[in-house]
């Protein structure tokens, strides 16, 4: 596929981990570490986003996601096209830096 005629996804992984005890706090910040190195960014404190080459690429991260799950909690997925990705809009609150910076759309080469 050229790089012209690829499809971008954005999978976002969305979740309420529990963190009454030690265990679960651990659980919950490995699961978050495990995404920052998967390359998703957070957006908000339960809610990651990555680019993803095709819907191929956003299985594979998902099947990613699937196999580091902690073993309690609520996590969902959700694929969205670029193009439906650069409709999001923030409406409450005041940008923070990194936000009124991102990059309107990802090339990749």
């Amino acid at each position: 596929m050229k790089a012209e005629e690829a499809r971008f996804m954005w999978l976002f992984v969305f979740f309420d981990l529990p963190v009454g005890t030690k265990t679960d706090r651990r659980n919950a910040t490995r699961f978050r570490k495990f995404l920052k190195d998967d390359g998703f960014m957070m957006l908000q404190w339960s809610v990651y986003a990555r680019i993803c080459r095709a819907e191929e690429g956003a299985e594979k991260h998902m099947g990613r996601v699937t196999k580091n799950l902690p073993p309690r909690g609520s996590v969902r997925t959700l694929q969205v096209t670029d193009k439906q990705y650069a409709r999001m809009r923030l409406l409450l609150g005041e940008a923070t830096f990194s936000e009124k910076n991102a990059p309107q759309q990802l090339v990749l080469l």
